[in-house]
């Protein structure tokens, strides 16, 4: 920045100097006292010539410069917003759309380049070079330089208020760009394209597209077409100028106006209109950078309200790193209460910026969960090595219990700990290295099937990938496919079987080689041989591992250590299955018998579900 400043510096004072010369010209050298001097004449054309290519190199290595200063700053800007966005907290992104984050570190980022790579360069250069010119033009003549000034106030005031005007322009057009993001998004991913066919709304989907891209294009409209007048009328004041600068020095000249008549050569009309129209472009330039600032204000107010915002899950000053290889891997929830958190919303955002039409529906709920726990003074303990289950309806807490533990979110009340360590005195990072989980669906990432596995350890060897595979049940099934490891899964995994993924995702979890495994629900969407297969890789998984198992099969953990049976958030009963499934009034032994009933539904009633939860099927094939 300091070399751009000198090469701006030394640019300007070039471009200074042609009137000067140009003003020589016509009263030493052509129409001087003794008649043309030639010999002058062709040093100041030589002069005239070389000076604007001298400040043409300069131009040439300033642009390079400020180009590189300006796309390093936004790349700069870039990577810090994503990194800042890896460490936010879940719920962070449980309440924000993802197109919306996309928009921001996408096209907002997008939207300040400009700044980023002309705007500093632009104001120091014009400043430069408008001040040179206002003093060459006072030294020329005092007069017609406050004629040319006259109503410069008065296009500054007009300025600042076309600014703000597409300040705001700027913020709701980038609001509007946000939500055709989210609207791509959700709209084009596997998933959506393929609920919209399910249900028939390829149309309304692409009407709800159309209608935001008319809105963004009605604001893109606005927003270019806003200080359109303001700035041809300043050109058009700046075009007739010369003009009425003649109009004036006639004036004087004549003796009508107060003023040097003598001061008033051919020479020096000359080099006052010339530098009159070379004041103009920086003028008009610097009132374009004034906007462009105030427009893309906006735009960095927007990137700075997630780089402004403070994960909520961070370590502790004392938090201190554990390896797995050290961890007994006992697991304790002491106390736990704990209730989701407010969604946080941005300065000056509105539940409605971030929800859309839902944002009224979010807020009866949130008002109505305010004091609702979702877990409630929840204790137990699961020794190392143990295979825990945990079984409960829907809503009773289960999940929320076992996102506890790798600190997805904070106990409100408590302590969740492993060996006897609260887990918010031990690293995230570290944490992380102690805790798997394989989840019901799992995620796979548009890539190759080698690419996904090697993702829990990215120095992994190919032995290390072909081991974690075959003790997950899935290698023979890769070696099937024509490119082996080298398949590519697709979009989130759609090329896959939902088997095919799961025991990936074991196979995943089986490289990162964890102390602490959490499944949950990892065989509930299976058929019952693709169970079998990841049945048995879950039990090689959990061998010699602390697991902590949600299921709704309960046939999947019969054999676990302990049972934890949770309602509203409580544990409501623990033992094994033999001591539980007895139990005429307890929560395991109802679930267990719903399940496994042999009750049959009636041959003549219209398709009843039965106790097991199957339709009577009129064909089987």
């Amino acid at each position: 920045m300091a070399s751009v400043g000198v090469i701006v510096v030394l640019a300007a004072l070039l471009t200074s100097i042609v009137p000067f010369l140009t003003q020589a010209v016509f009263d030493d050298a052509l129409f001087g006292e003794g008649g043309p001097d030639l010999g002058l004449l062709g040093w100041l054309v030589a002069g005239m010539c070389a000076l604007p290519i001298l400040a043409s190199m300069l131009n040439i290595a300033q642009n390079w410069l400020t180009s590189t200063i300006g796309n390093s700053a936004m790349a700069d800007l870039r990577s810090e917003l994503f990194a800042h966005l890896q460490k936010m907290e879940l719920a962070f992104f449980t309440t924000t759309k993802t197109g919306a984050i996309q928009s921001r570190l996408a096209n907002d980022v997008a939207g300040v380049r400009t700044v980023l790579t002309d705007t500093a360069t632009s104001i120091l250069q014009n400043t430069v070079t408008v001040t040179a010119a206002f003093i060459s033009m006072v030294i020329l003549s005092w007069e017609l330089t406050i004629l040319t000034l006259i109503l410069m106030p008065l296009f500054v005031w007009l300025q600042l208020k076309v600014g703000r005007r597409r300040q705001q322009l700027a913020r709701r057009t980038q609001e509007s760009l946000s939500e055709m993001t989210a609207i791509t998004e959700e709209s084009l991913s596997v998933s959506g394209i393929l609920l919209a066919k399910v249900f028939n709304r390829s149309k309304s989907e692409a009407e709800r597209y159309r209608t935001a891209n008319l809105e963004q294009t009605r604001l893109q409209v606005e927003q270019a077409m806003t200080g359109r007048l303001f700035f041809a009328t300043v050109q058009t004041f700046f075009a007739i100028t010369p003009a009425i600068i003649y109009l004036f020095a006639g004036f004087i000249i004549a003796g009508r106006l107060p003023g040097d008549p003598a001061s008033l050569t051919a020479g020096t009309l000359v080099a006052f209109t010339t530098v009159q129209a070379r004041l103009q472009m920086p003028l008009l330039q610097l009132m374009r950078v004034s906007l462009d600032v105030q427009t893309s204000l906006a735009l960095f107010r927007r990137i700075f309200e997630y780089l402004d915002l403070e994960p909520a899950i961070v370590d502790r000053p004392s938090a201190r790193d554990v390896s797995p290889a050290d961890l007994q891997g006992t697991i304790e929830f002491r106390d736990v209460w704990f209730r989701y958190p407010e969604p946080r919303t941005l300065t000056g955002e509105t539940a409605k910026d971030r929800f859309g039409d839902s944002a009224g529906a979010i807020d009866a709920e949130s008002t109505a969960q305010e004091d609702a726990w979702a877990l409630s003074d929840l204790s137990f303990t699961i020794e190392g090595g143990q295979l825990a289950a945990i079984v409960g309806p829907s809503g009773s807490g289960k999940t929320t219990a076992t996102y506890l533990v790798p600190r997805f979110y904070d106990v409100d009340r408590g302590q969740v700990l492993i060996d006897g360590i609260d887990v918010r005195d031990i690293s995230l990072s570290s944490l992380a290295d102690c805790v798997g989980m394989v989840t019901q669906e799992p995620y796979l990432f548009h890539g190759t099937i080698r690419e996904n596995i090697a993702y829990a350890k990215p120095g992994a060897t190919p032995e290390e990938i072909v081991a974690a595979a075959t003790d997950a049940n899935i290698h023979d099934r890769i070696m099937s496919f024509p490119d082996g490891y080298d398949t590519v899964t697709g979009e989130r995994g759609y090329r896959l079987s939902g088997g095919e993924k799961q025991r990936i995702a074991i196979a995943r979890v089986l490289l990162k080689n964890p102390r602490i495994l959490i499944l949950d629900e990892a065989t509930s969407a299976l058929d019952n041989e693709t169970e079998r297969l990841v049945q048995e890789a879950l039990e090689r998984a959990t061998s010699g591992r602390t697991t902590l198992a949600i299921a709704h099969r309960l046939s999947t953990i019969q054999n676990a250590d302990v049972i934890f049976g949770l309602v509203d958030g409580r544990v409501v009963e623990q033992g094994t299955h033999a001591e539980l499934v007895d139990d005429p009034d307890g929560l395991y032994g109802r679930l267990y018998r719903e399940q496994f009933s042999t009750r049959r539904p009636a041959q003549d009633a219209p398709h009843p579900v039965g106790a097991v939860g199957f339709l009577r099927a009129d064909v089987c094939l």
